[in-house]
Parts: C-alpha cells; structure tokens; sequence
C-alpha cells in the first residue's frame, strides 16, 4: 500500500474526504517525526511505538580490497508493534 491509496482508505473508513484525510495524515507525520528529533518516544496504545536508537560507530572492511573503512554512529528509527497489532494480524 502506497501514501494515495493509504489516504484513500483511510477517507473511506472515516467517512471524511480525501484532502482532510491527506491533512491527518501529513499532520501525523509531521509530529511524530519532530517528536523523534527531540528524542521523544510516540507512543500510540494498540498500535506500537516510534522511537530512536543509535547504531554504535564502528570498524568495517571493504569486501573488494579488505580494505578498513569507519562506520560512523547513526541515529536510526525504531518501531516496537503493540499487542493489539500484532493480535490483529494472527
């Protein structure tokens, strides 16, 4: 499922239309990602949980040469589903 057909869905389960639902979801991401750069967790019950976590720095090879290469820490965004979601899909 693409963002169009996810709006799309989401204005027919709602009974709302198209552009509000393209707005609610905008919005949504909107907040969760400022949330995220805050180093907040967004925490929707039912659904799961948004959160950041950090790749330590390390030391890596090139496969071709063998070659060392640094690998930089890196913030990554974590999702931990929540019960109902996963209940929901079994």
């Amino acid at each position: 499922m693409n963002k169009m057909e996810l709006v799309a869905d989401v204005a027919a389960t709602a009974k709302i239309s198209k552009t509000d639902a393209m707005r609610a979801l905008d919005a949504f991401i909107t907040v969760v990602t400022r949330a995220l750069k805050k180093g907040e967790e967004v925490r929707v019950v039912g659904f799961g949980t948004f959160g950041v976590a950090v790749r330590k720095a390390g030391v890596g090879r090139n496969p071709r040469t063998g070659e060392e290469i640094k690998i930089a820490k890196k913030k990554r965004v974590k999702f931990k589903s929540g019960k109902q979601l996963v209940d929901a899909i079994q």
